[in-house]
């Protein structure tokens, strides 16, 4: 590679230890999601649904459930009508910003939660948590906090 123009390219280590790390995210990703297929959910829907679930009065408003789940505006709202189509979710006006708008997890989006939770918790069990020791996860965890910091930071997001 040509390095005159000051670039730092990868070594042949960093190299491997970057193409692992995107392999690794694709391939969880892709199986979480297969993972969620039987239930007619994708990773998308069910992450809106922990965020909602977790949330006071099970609500959020959608500029912010857009930036916890890192999507568009835009790309949100069409997920949410999909979501509202398959009755598991539905949007109120804000009553203190007559702009603003709440996703709200209805009672059936609850219930799904509730049923396919265990069923997504096992996956991420058996495709990611127990393929490693506790001690492994914790030098995982402690190895990837700085970066997802400086990416929160660089975001605008803390």
């Amino acid at each position: 590679m040509d390095t005159d123009n000051g670039t730092r390219w990868l070594t042949e280590d960093e190299q491997r230890a970057w193409r692992t790390h995107l392999e690794v995210s694709r391939l969880l990703m892709y199986q979480l999601e297969r993972d969620l297929q039987p239930f007619g959910l994708t990773l998308n829907d069910y992450e809106i649904l922990v965020n909602l679930s977790e949330s006071e009065d099970r609500r959020m408003r959608m500029s912010d459930l857009a930036a916890a789940t890192l999507q568009s505006k835009s790309r949100l709202s069409h997920q949410i009508t999909r979501m509202e189509k398959a009755a598991l979710v539905h949007r109120e006006n804000c009553e203190s910003d007559k702009r603003g708008l709440f996703a709200v997890l209805t009672d059936h989006g609850w219930n799904t939660m509730r049923e396919v939770a265990p069923h997504h918790v096992a996956s991420v069990r058996r495709h990611f948590i127990d393929q490693m020791g506790p001690e492994e996860l914790t030098r995982l965890d402690a190895m990837l906090h700085p970066v997802a910091e400086k990416l929160r930071s660089e975001r605008g997001r803390f």
